[in-house]
């Protein structure tokens, strides 16, 4: 068990707060989340996981300097193209937990969106949130519970509601705070590759490169 937690939580999305409070809540006696507004100094569809990754650590790492907190955590969704599989595309969440002085990192599972709502987040770098949510609007389906950003999510609706984006998110927390519940097996934080520590601009330059 964890002692008692205050966790910034670099977003006011509520199924973001959700899910980190859901993933700490078996683990401490008193848990207090309190979200925070910051940036994540990437595109606003980042594609790539290095990309991704950069906007979770920045969240964390600016939710954590935003005050007094034991911890703060960073989740940021993106698109990674899989080029062994041909033209498959993965929607995947990575979250980032850091302390001030250790950082890990946690993945949720990965989905495919429908193949219409790729070209305009892929070549645009248009939030496939709203392409999605148009999509979905557009092919019949209820949408009564309002943006799926801000509700069950986008894989909730794929889902069915088997897996509500509050959940998904959940996953990755879980596996970004088992660092911190044995400390003793990780011993050091995780590493920094120039991608995690870059700039938006150096993985533009990588991608190119």
């Amino acid at each position: 068990m964890l002692k008692a937690q205050r966790i910034y939580v670099g977003s006011l999305n509520g199924p973001k707060l959700e899910a980190v409070r859901s993933a700490f809540d078996p683990f401490v006696t008193e848990l207090e989340v309190v979200g925070r507004a910051v940036e994540s100094g990437v595109s606003e569809q980042p594609v790539g996981f290095e990309e991704i990754a950069l906007g979770a650590r920045n969240r964390a790492r600016a939710a954590y300097a935003s005050g007094a907190c034991d911890l703060a955590a960073g989740i940021e969704d993106g698109l990674v193209p899989l080029s062994e599989l041909g033209h498959e595309v993965l929607n995947i969440g990575v979250a980032i937990l850091t302390d001030g002085k250790r950082e890990s990192v946690g993945l949720s599972s990965g989905f495919a969106y429908p193949p219409e709502c790729l070209e305009p987040a892929l070549k645009k770098r248009e939030p496939i949130g709203g392409v999605f949510d148009r999509y979905w609007q557009q092919s019949g389906q209820s949408s009564e519970d309002g943006p799926s950003g801000l509700s069950v999510g986008n894989i909730g609706r794929l889902s069915l509601g088997a897996l509500p984006r509050s959940e998904y998110g959940r996953q990755a927390v879980v596996c970004a705070l088992v660092r911190f519940l044995h400390p003793e097996m990780y011993p050091q934080s995780i590493g920094s590759p120039a991608a995690l520590t870059g700039t938006q601009a150096d993985i533009e330059e990588s991608k190119i490169g």
